[in-house]
């Protein structure tokens, strides 16, 4: 909530535990799973230099459930922001960490490890509020989660309507041969052979649009609420709805 306090004035409230303090990190950015390095990141930007000494898998491993390691990193379990709750230790969640959490949440359902890894970078670009880039990696992470999608079961009606419509056009047969379609192209004849409708269509094109803006030098500025726009558009039409 906006009324929420900033973390470094959570940090630093008196009488609390390194625990309560590790949590407060953990639940900050949208309560993403972290590791230790990058909780060591999070206190140090909150002005808690001394967690850099901490045993901190030591502090949370004997935090009787309130936190947990998953196969991401740390989080806080649901009885943990119980925990920061009744103490009115909640950290203010931005439309950017929200994002990355939405995100996060469909890495472990990727099993291509080049997607997983654009997918990845994406996220912790939006953790680190690089917004310019999260644009373009989540973008890149969907696109390519489409193509493997036409090279598993849509290649024949996309080489023939890509032939139809261009009979430059070579028959493609891996992810290095789609690329080389323009990806406004590559949309179009998605939505001609049904892998995609017609407003699902438009909306991914508004989405390379400003991937287009945040991938090139400009003067274009992009906020929070639009990147966050772009990543639930992704998640909702593509990351979701077709296998990786």
């Amino acid at each position: 909530m906006a009324t929420d306090p900033p973390l470094k004035d959570l940090l630093h409230r008196p009488g609390l535990s390194r625990l309560d303090r590790l949590l407060i990190c953990l639940a900050s950015d949208g309560a993403s799973p972290k590791t230790v390095k990058s909780l060591k990141a999070v206190a140090k930007g909150g002005g808690l230099s001394a967690a850099a000494k901490w045993n901190i898998s030591d502090i949370l491993s004997n935090s009787n459930g309130l936190a947990v390691r998953t196969p991401s990193g740390w989080e806080t379990t649901a009885l943990g922001q119980d925990h920061l709750s009744a103490r009115g230790l909640g950290a203010q969640a931005t439309p950017a960490s929200s994002a990355a959490t939405l995100l996060r949440q469909h890495l472990s359902s990727i099993a291509n490890p080049l997607v997983a890894a654009f997918v990845e970078e994406g996220v912790k670009c939006l953790e680190d509020k690089l917004l310019r880039a999260a644009v373009v990696l989540s973008w890149v992470g969907a696109v390519s989660i489409l193509q493997n999608h036409v090279l598993s079961s849509q290649l024949g009606p996309f080489n023939s309507e890509a032939k139809r419509r261009d009979a430059r056009w070579k028959d493609a047969k891996t992810v290095d041969d789609l690329s080389r379609m323009k990806e406004s192209d590559f949309l179009d004849i998605l939505e001609s052979v049904s892998v995609i409708g017609k407003n699902v269509k438009l909306e991914l094109a508004k989405c390379l649009q400003l991937r287009n803006g945040a991938g090139h030098p400009n003067s274009l500025v992009i906020g929070e609420n639009a990147v966050a726009a772009h990543i639930e558009t992704l998640v909702l039409n593509v990351y979701s709805k077709f296998p990786a």
